[in-house]
């Protein structure tokens, strides 16, 4: 039996490394893994492709396919490689995707200095978002606060330490005062 959130959404701008560090928390926890830069329309792609931040219009169907791809998936956890740079869009992921308070969503949110997301950035190939996204990303971006319960991690750390903190930090705490 599963004990701990239902649903782990790793979040961050663009460069934070959120897609390799939910990729190795998924295969860490045995659960199903949603890349949702996947999910994107084809506007949104070229639009973002383009040097340009989406709009709240834009998300808004994009974040609702990501809770459908998780919602459709048996197995739980689902871990989830999403943005989620506004507390309005976290709160609808977790109202989502929590169903009523039903199932627990948690936050990992990497967070870090400017000069090392621009850097990993530039050594990005093949992505949509480039460095070009990164001052809408940053302009985008609410952290998130105490009252949202989000695990807050450092992206210079490596992403296997980063998943070691996540795991430690996400285990229920009947579980972690054993």
């Amino acid at each position: 039996m599963h004990a701990g959130p239902e649903f782990v959404i790793v979040m961050g701008v663009a460069g934070s490394g959120k897609s390799e560090v939910a990729h190795r928390l998924a295969a860490a926890l045995e659960a199903p893994f949603i890349e949702a830069d996947r999910l994107h329309s084809a506007s949104n792609i070229a639009h973002m492709a383009q040097g340009r931040g989406l709009t709240d219009a834009m998300r808004w169907p994009w974040l609702a396919a990501v809770c459908a791809a998780a919602r459709a998936e048996a197995d739980r956890p689902v871990v989830i490689a999403c943005s989620a740079l506004r507390r309005v869009y976290r709160d609808f992921l977790r109202t989502e995707l929590g169903d009523g308070g039903r199932g627990e969503v948690r936050f990992v949110f990497l967070d870090g200095p400017r000069a090392l997301i621009e850097e990993r950035l530039r050594a990005r190939s093949g992505h949509f978002a480039t460095i070009t996204l990164l001052d809408s990303q940053l302009a985008t971006l609410e952290r998130p606060t105490a009252q949202e319960g989000a695990v807050t991690l450092s992206l210079s750390l490596t992403p296997a330490q980063i998943v070691a903190a996540a795991l430690d930090l996400l285990r229920p705490v009947e579980s972690a005062s054993r």
